[in-house]
């Protein structure tokens, strides 16, 4: 069990070069933009133009807060997301514009590396205490509102927004504890 703060997550500028990301976790430890096999960060969009493109990765993005904006993907309607939208996965190196369409975007971003790893992005809601028990390697619990608390075998932490939690086991059983939302994040090794 590791705990990742907010205030400690990388800064890396943007593959296009349009903007910044907080790096919040990636693997293996230390890898850059073009050899990672799973990533997980936050980036802010403050006006309208392309994504950054990731041959042979598979992305969820998740709006955090402002919004709504629009994803444009080559012939097809576009998809508006905000606050409280589902998270939508996508192929991340599918031609992908973005049009603000009121304030500017705090996203969360997952990556995963095809023929690597997979990966699932579920929002929760937790009122008062749930029991998560998952299968591994590798679960993160991302803090998008309100004090939570984590209790494992391992000990307990409070977590802030944006803070989260990070399990690497086979098998991860804890306890969300509070009132707020999170994003339960799961990645697991291809088969």
């Amino acid at each position: 069990m590791r705990i990742l703060h907010a205030k400690d997550y990388k800064r890396t500028p943007w593959k296009n070069g349009g903007g910044e990301t907080r790096e919040i976790a990636v693997y293996p430890d230390g890898a850059g933009m073009a050899d990672f096999d799973w990533r997980i960060s936050m980036a802010l969009v403050a006006s309208d133009g392309p994504f950054s493109t990731f041959p042979g990765i598979e992305r969820t993005l998740t709006i955090l807060s402002g919004g709504p904006m629009a994803l444009a993907f080559a012939g097809e309607l576009p998809i508006e997301l905000q606050e409280g939208s589902k998270p939508l996965s996508f192929p991340a190196d599918a031609p992908v514009s973005a049009r603000l369409l009121g304030p500017p975007v705090t996203d969360l971003n997952v990556m995963t590396r095809l023929g690597a790893f997979s990966h699932e992005v579920e929002i929760i809601k937790i009122r008062g205490a749930l029991h998560v028990i998952q299968p591994g390697p590798v679960h993160i619990v991302f803090s998008m509102e309100g004090a939570l608390q984590i209790a494992s075998r391992q000990g307990s932490a409070d977590l802030k927004s944006s803070d989260c939690c990070l399990f690497d086991a086979q098998k991860s059983e804890f306890k969300i504890i509070g009132e707020g939302k999170a994003a339960l994040i799961s990645i697991h090794a291809a088969q």
